[in-house]
């Protein structure tokens, strides 16, 4: 239980630090602009993605929140490295700018799935399915 624990909460602070405090940090700067823009989206699109970058982070990193929303915000995520890995392909080609956010993606899947092991754990009535006689 420990190890689930270390794992989930080493690769969860990652996303927290890249998809949370990274983008809060660096989303007004005219490089972060200028890559929004190369990309072919609007400035507010920018702004809107890391409003809900810093939101998706803090549900993640939060251990009150319920586990609905945290489904939501590692959807949301699963979503945003997809999408960030097909605008890069699409705009500069098959390179390390379209295979990073799947790095990322994949330091995400370990996080999802060590919270669920962390759940099962402490609670595993949660899975089983009780129907009435």
């Amino acid at each position: 239980m420990k190890t689930n624990k270390i794992i989930f909460w080493t690769a969860t602070i990652i996303i927290f630090l890249f998809e949370g405090v990274m983008p809060a940090l660096t989303s007004q700067t005219e490089l972060a602009k200028e890559g929004v823009r190369h990309l072919g989206y609007p400035e507010y699109f920018g702004t809107a993605l890391v409003v809900f970058k810093v939101l998706g982070a803090l549900i993640l990193v939060i251990p009150i929140v319920p586990k609905w929303l945290k489904e939501w915000a590692y959807a949301g995520f699963t979503f945003n490295f997809l999408f960030a890995c097909i605008s890069n392909w699409v705009v500069d080609g098959f390179g390390f700018n379209a295979i990073f956010p799947l790095i990322i993606l994949a330091i995400l899947l370990v996080s999802y799935r060590y919270y669920h092991k962390i759940n099962k754990a402490v609670s595993p009535e949660v899975d089983a399915v009780k129907v009435a006689p």
